[in-house]
């Protein structure tokens, strides 16, 4: 059993562009995380920084601005997409070792600094220089996908269409305003299939959690979510074809976690998966095991992982997910474990999942050519 939980949260809303700088943005959540909580900020032990843009010391600067340079250990993380949930990862394997009882998670991304377009890739990125960007990679999935399966266009667009249901009740979500199928694939074109409301729009974004050992919450009286199981894998190298609809690296991190917790798939109320595009929400319903091989789309479409009530399976990404609560790289694992930190305390408001009792988070992290993924993070919450 865990002897870790989350008493504690932070997050400003994600935006298109915001107003602050990269490290003020992170130092906002942070503020908010304290401010909120009513928590002493001088019991943080340790601060776990994830980022993927954000440049040189960005928690040693947020820190700074966050007024907790205490000259504590500040740890910056950097693993793309998937960069907050291993900082989380890094600080609940502090706790677990007992070396500390409380650290703070930072994660923040101003990709509004980028431009328009893909995001750029490294020059030994053979993929990436020959035009196989990610908007590409999603497009082959995509196609082999509904080659495979028999699922249709309006099958991918349906995932959006419920991303930004969900979107339009968070507050903190970048995406608002309910759309349809038709208005998805009217969109403009990216990458046959995918069109633009398809793709997870870049954000400028921060969050903060506060995570703590049994004995310290107990001590301040608080209560939270416990970390039932954090696991992290990394991609494996291969110069060989792969089945681009089973994403390896997902199934490992997942199968550990469940082993970690001693859960199954069909324990989970609530998951929220990284929906980069729509065809990745489908494809990692499945890897998850929350339906077989081919079956997420007939999943969706009877309303399985959107229904609320206690009688049914896991919802699916109640934040609105990359697709409708946006995509600021370093903040997004953090946020994932932040939206399932409501609904198991049930302040989710008018998107809770009914007696939400256990939860699971993942995320990957970017590509790299040879690789199914750069990282992968499967965190695991329960109520208790």
């Amino acid at each position: 059993m865990s002897n870790s939980r989350i008493i504690a949260t932070g997050m400003v809303p994600f935006k298109r562009r915001s107003e602050s700088p990269v490290d003020l943005l992170a130092a906002r959540a942070i503020r908010d995380l304290f401010d909120s909580s009513g928590i002493d900020r001088l019991l943080v032990q340790e601060a776990y920084v994830g980022t993927s843009k954000g440049g040189s010391l960005i928690g040693q600067r947020a820190m700074r601005y966050a007024g907790l340079a205490t000259g504590m250990p500040v740890f910056n993380v950097e693993n793309a997409c998937a960069s907050s949930a291993v900082a989380f990862h890094l600080a609940n394997r502090a706790i677990e070792d007992e070396r500390i009882d409380a650290a703070l998670i930072v994660g923040v991304d101003r990709l509004s600094d980028l431009g328009k377009g893909a995001l750029p890739v490294q020059e030994t990125e053979w993929d990436g220089r020959a035009g196989v960007t990610n908007p590409v990679v999603y497009a082959m999935r995509a196609t082999r996908y509904m080659h495979d399966t028999g699922a249709t266009v309006e099958d991918l667009a349906r995932v959006s269409v419920k991303s930004r249901y969900f979107a339009d009740l968070n507050p903190y979500a970048q995406m608002s305003g309910i759309t349809t199928v038709g208005e998805v694939l009217a969109s403009a074109p990216v990458a046959d299939p995918l069109t633009l409301f398809q793709c997870s729009a870049k954000s400028d974004g921060a969050t903060a959690v506060l995570l703590v050992s049994d004995r310290l919450a107990r001590k301040l009286g608080r209560s939270g979510p416990r970390v039932r199981a954090s696991e992290v894998r990394s991609g494996s190298f291969s110069s060989a074809a792969r089945d681009i609809t089973h994403p390896d690296i997902t199934t490992r991190a997942a199968t550990a976690a469940y082993e970690a917790s001693a859960l199954a798939p069909s324990d989970l109320d609530a998951v929220e998966l990284h929906d980069a595009f729509s065809i990745a929400e489908l494809l990692y319903t499945e890897e998850l095991g929350l339906v077989g091989h081919g079956g997420a789309a007939e999943l969706l479409a009877r309303g399985g992982t959107s229904d609320l009530s206690s009688s049914a399976g896991a919802v699916v990404n109640t934040s609105g997910g990359l697709l409708g609560r946006g995509h600021p790289i370093g903040a997004t694992g953090l946020a994932q474990i932040i939206e399932l930190t409501l609904q198991l305390t049930g302040r989710a408001g008018a998107r809770q999942r009914e007696d939400a009792r256990a939860a699971l988070a993942h995320v990957t992290g970017g590509g790299a050519s040879g690789f199914d993924n750069g990282a992968c993070a499967v965190t695991v919450l329960t109520k208790d």
